[in-house]
């Protein structure tokens, strides 16, 4: 496939229970679900008609690199990303899916998108400007753009579907969705796992600045596990150590490059979106692959996919 977009057709014989903006869900055999990781990349909640190649390779082996390294801190819904182990209903699809998906188990999700933040940066610095706070959690004055924070905190968001937006929450409200207990839980939890992060990840030269992470409940067990994607560029603001300086926006190992380009061009931000240049993918693939190769080492895996890296 020339972008590597995963579309309907190419895997329909599976039934679909979730269409994302850059992941489909499948439904699987004995109470599991098949996660596919796609070369689609969005931008302001409209996924772009350009994709990154290798993108959803990438995102699926860090996925997996990190819910290795943090099963003992809370059990995860990865089973396997070895396609030969996938359900028989898969392996007509094997040419596909083979680096960029992952067998989990069904969880019924919790209404809540559990943020850290340890540095001061986006939204979190915007607000503090204003305010003093970042989602209601007052901050020492002084703080300057990307500033590390003396701890790391739990602004959390609700789940935003259908393309809408997240909304900050306060903590209060959570411990109302979710009841006290696992409220508290999911806060330490994601916490501990934020600080994992950081440790592992400065080993490569990253600073993770924020994060999110996804709680659900196994549906055959009852008990609370990590699902969705884990510390991935798509989902944590990545930054590199060496260069890092609080007093100004950081490089990042993310798609800014892509939102800054769409800027540039005046586009309204609704669909469609504008195709993006050969050197805007270029630039963005080189990124996610840098972040991949400083955390796990792996990114010569995919050199030979296949994709022209120049013209």
């Amino acid at each position: 496939m020339d972008s590597d977009l995963i579309t309907a057709t190419e895997l329909e014989t599976l039934v679909c229970v979730k269409r994302g903006k850059v992941r489909d869900v499948y439904d699987a055999e004995d109470d599991c679900l098949l996660i596919v990781a796609t070369d689609r990349i969005s931008a302001f909640d409209v996924v772009l008609p350009t994709g990154i190649p290798d993108k959803g390779r990438i995102l699926t082996e860090l996925s997996r690199f990190w819910f290795v390294r943090t099963r003992d801190i809370v059990p995860n819904h990865f089973l396997t990303g070895d396609v030969e182990h996938f359900p028989d209903a898969c392996q007509a699809f094997r040419d596909i899916l083979a680096g960029r998906s992952m067998l989990v188990r069904k969880a019924r999700p919790l209404p809540v998108e559990c943020i850290v933040r340890g540095y001061l940066a986006g939204s979190g610095w915007r607000e503090y400007r204003e305010r003093g706070s970042v989602c209601g959690i007052p901050l020492p004055v002084g703080l300057l753009e990307s500033s590390q924070l003396p701890e790391p905190i739990f602004p959390p968001s609700t789940k935003a579907e259908g393309g809408s937006h997240d909304e900050n929450l306060t903590f209060e409200h959570v411990v109302e969705l979710l009841g006290p207990d696992l409220a508290a839980t999911v806060r330490d939890l994601s916490l501990a796992l934020y600080r994992r992060g950081q440790e592992v990840a400065e080993l490569g030269g990253i600073t993770i600045a924020d994060t999110k992470f996804e709680f659900g409940v196994d549906e055959r067990t009852g008990r609370l596990i990590l699902v969705d994607e884990v510390l991935t560029p798509d989902s944590s603001r990545f930054w590199p150590k060496g260069e890092y300086a609080a007093g100004r926006a950081q490089w990042r190992f993310d798609k800014q490059i892509v939102r800054d380009y769409l800027e540039s061009l005046g586009w309204d931000k609704r669909s469609p979106a504008p195709p993006l240049s050969y050197e805007v993918v270029a630039q963005t693939r080189a990124r996610y692959l840098e972040a991949l190769d400083r955390l796990t080492g792996t990114e010569q895996g995919f050199r030979g996919s296949g994709w022209r890296e120049s013209h």
